[in-house]
């Protein structure tokens, strides 16, 4: 897909409120080749980053590694597809199920009340 496509798309889904995939709040350190980066929020189809020490433009495509141990991190590729205030939204190139694991994890923790 194109950018000005995935540009559109993106517009389409915040203008009507909706997205394709429910987003779950995180906050998870990541790096990548080019930066650092607060993984603010995922879901199966893209991630939001804020807090970010470079700003990719728009049609980069980029490789996360998000640290949830301090070995073997998770991948995530996407293409960049909108700045923020304080970063930028990717959308996937594909989702392994590295990553249909780690949004299903962070959904977990978000549900699960903590322990008193």
């Amino acid at each position: 897909m194109s950018d000005e496509a995935l540009n559109r798309v993106d517009s389409m889904h915040e203008k009507s409120g909706r997205r394709r995939d429910a987003r779950i709040r995180t906050q998870f350190e990541t790096l990548s080749d080019s930066g650092t980066a607060v993984l603010l929020d995922i879901s199966y189809s893209g991630a939001l980053l804020g807090e970010t020490s470079v700003l990719p433009d728009v049609g980069t495509v980029i490789t996360l590694y998000v640290f949830l141990q301090p070995v073997d991190p998770i991948e995530l590729v996407g293409a960049v597809v909108r700045h923020t205030e304080n970063g930028f939204a990717i959308e996937y190139k594909d989702v392994s199920p590295a990553v249909r694991r780690l949004v299903d994890d962070a959904s977990a923790i978000v549900r699960t009340p903590p322990k008193v």
